[in-house]
């Protein structure tokens, strides 16, 4: 292809998308699901608010119901959960992908059985439009002044609405000897 047709191709692509989002928004907003209950405006009004929500919902001691509800409240319906790592003795990384409810399925049981308490230590915030992109450094515990047993970065888009914030996905990675968490990441 020429210049000329893939010029003509991209503004052809762009019409149609500009085309179909504003179809869809003549629709009005999809309707939140019942799975999905309302947000206490102060978990969503702001950043700070909706990351220490998260934080807050999965954190509590050995025996002790998470707040599930709440959890629920902070994310978009279709929101991912992302895991990363690399396994020991292995080169490759790994991701895997759950839906809210698949996190609450899989590692609800965990965190209540051993008791987990994660909390954030640093935090970078990017800002355009009604995009956020908070990159939240966190430690975990078993108990509450127990020993870390673990830190990493959360990577934690949301998305705002003008009314409120939504987590769109949040992907965590480990800390490992092979990869350390850089300084400027720990406030």
């Amino acid at each position: 292809m020429n210049r000329k047709t893939v010029s003509g191709v991209a503004i052809l692509c762009a019409t149609i998308l500009t085309t179909i989002a504003v179809a869809a928004e003549a629709q009005g907003p999809p309707p939140i699901p019942a799975a999905y209950p309302p947000a206490d405006p102060n978990d969503v009004g702001s950043l700070d608010g909706i990351v220490a929500a998260i934080y807050e919902s999965i954190s509590g001691a050995a025996g002790e119901e998470r707040n599930w509800e709440r959890w629920r409240s902070l994310f978009m319906v279709g929101a991912k959960l992302i895991f990363t790592g690399k396994p020991p003795n292995s080169s490759r990384a790994l991701a895997r992908s759950w839906s809210v409810e698949e996190y609450i399925r899989r590692a609800g049981p965990v965190l209540v059985q051993r008791g987990f308490f994660e909390r954030e230590i640093g935090r970078a915030t990017e800002l355009f439009g009604n995009i956020g992109h908070v990159f939240s450094t966190y430690e975990s515990r078993n108990t509450r002044e127990g020993e870390i047993i673990q830190r990493g970065i959360n990577s934690i888009q949301l998305f705002n609405d003008g009314e409120r914030w939504w987590i769109i996905n949040i992907m965590w990675d480990s800390e490992r000897p092979d990869s350390p968490i850089p300084e400027e990441y720990v406030n």
